[in-house]
C-alpha cells in the first residue's frame, strides 16, 4: 500500500500564521502537523505528498524526515480541488491500494491501521455541528450509503467525513465531474467506487482537526498520545 497526503492548500483560515509557513508545517507541541501525520502512518511502500503553496518548505521537510525513506513530492500546478490532487498522483503510485489523508489534521495511529485493513474505506467521527462537515450515511451493513456535504437541519450528532480514505488503484481510472464550486472533489471518487462494491465506514476514535487559529492554539495543550 502507498500513501498520499494532500498538502497543497494555502491554509487561509490560519492566516497570518500561514503567510510564510505552509499549514502542514505549523507546529503542534513542537512537531510539524505533517510530521505527526507521517509518523502515524501504518507501513507503506511509498509516501506521496501533493504540494503547491510554499512547496519548497514541505519538500525540505520531506528530505530530512525520519519516517519514510521512499517518498516523492507531486506538485499540483493549478490547485483545482482534492479530486484533482488525488488524480495528479496517478503516475507516482506503485501499489494496488492507496491511503489518502488530508495534510492538516491529526488522526489516531490505531485508526489508520484499521483503515489500512479494508479494501475500500472512509474514516468517520461523530460531530455535534454536522452542517460544517460532509456527513456520512450508512447502509444497514455499515458500509457507505452516501455523503451529504454541509447540509443544514440534520440532528446532532452525525458521522463526519474525517478526510481519510483507502482506495484501490482503479480509483485513477475514474473520471470526476467538475463540482458546482468549480473543483474536482475526492468525495465524487468515493461515491463512484461505493456504487461498485462495499465501501467500508471505519470509525475513528481520535481526530483532531486543525482548520482555524483557535483549533491550532487548542492543539498545543490537547492530548495527542493516540496520534503518536
Amino acid at each position: 500500500m502507498d500513501a498520499i497526503i494532500l498538502a497543497a492548500g494555502k491554509g487561509t483560515r490560519l492566516r497570518p500564521h500561514t503567510e510564510t509557513v505552509p499549514k502542514p508545517l505549523l507546529p503542534v507541541q513542537g512537531r510539524p502537523i505533517l510530521d505527526w501525520i507521517v509518523g502515524a502512518l501504518p507501513p507503506v511502500d511509498r509516501l506521496v505528498v501533493v504540494v503547491n503553496y510554499l512547496a519548497e518548505q514541505i519538500e525540505a521537510y520531506l528530505a530530512q524526515q525520519p519516517h519514510a525513506r521512499n517518498w516523492v513530492a507531486v506538485r499540483q500546478t493549478e490547485p483545482r480541488g482534492t479530486g484533482d490532487a488525488l488524480m495528479s498522483c496517478r503516475s507516482a503510485i506503485t501499489g494496488d491500494k492507496v491511503m489518502v489523508l488530508n495534510g492538516d489534521d491529526l488522526i489516531g495511529r490505531a485508526d489508520l491501521a484499521k483503515l489500512a485493513a479494508v479494501p475500500m474505506g472512509i474514516l468517520a467521527h461523530p460531530v455535534d455541528a454536522p452542517e460544517n462537515f460532509g456527513v456520512i450515511f450508512r447502509n444497514e451493513d455499515g458500509t457507505l450509503k452516501r455523503i451529504v456535504e454541509k447540509q443544514k437541519g440534520l440532528p446532532a450528532p452525525q458521522l463526519a467525513n474525517v478526510g481519510g480514505y483507502v482506495f484501490p488503484r482503479r480509483v485513477f481510472d475514474l473520471t470526476l465531474p467538475l463540482s458546482p464550486r468549480g473543483e474536482y472533489e475526492i468525495t465524487d471518487a468515493v461515491s463512484q467506487l461505493a456504487a461498485t462494491g462495499p465501501f467500508h465506514v471505519v470509525a475513528a476514535d481520535y481526530w483532531l482537526p486543525i482548520g482555524t487559529v483557535d483549533q491550532w492554539n487548542a492543539a498545543q495543550t490537547a492530548d495527542v498520545s493516540k496520534a503518536k
